[in-house]
């Protein structure tokens, strides 16, 4: 989207002042959908931060995520938790993952997430 679709930013502004990780959102960006629930930007940097924390190998990129987000009045990305990109009949990775998609960069979205099939 040229102009960041103003309902889509209203939703990441209450997600973040509200600090709620429990908003169901689906998105289309780039050609994937991507599906899951969004976390305020700092509970997502965080989460990320101690996943590469306890890596062997990628925890020294652990103190990029561990600094403090910029407040900014209005949310420029969405960052998703326990997310899947839908593939088919199969969300990628099975256990959900954590996504930052730039709000400019949605092209289309639904509240709720999309199940997905195994079989």
């Amino acid at each position: 989207m040229s102009k960041p679709d103003e309902l889509l930013v209203d939703v990441a502004t209450l997600v973040e002042s509200g600090q709620s990780n429990q908003m169901s959102l689906t998105v289309v960006t780039g050609g994937a959908v991507i599906t899951g629930r969004l976390a305020p930007e700092g509970v997502w940097r965080q989460r990320v931060s101690d996943v590469l924390n306890d890596s062997a190998r990628l925890g020294e990129f652990s103190a990029v995520f561990d600094t403090p987000t910029k407040n900014t009045e209005t949310p420029t990305h969405l960052h998703f938790h326990v997310a899947r990109i839908l593939q088919g009949t199969v969300g990628i990775p099975e256990t959900g993952g954590m996504y930052r998609v730039a709000i400019a960069d949605v092209s289309a979205w639904t509240v709720g997430d999309f199940s997905y099939s195994d079989h």
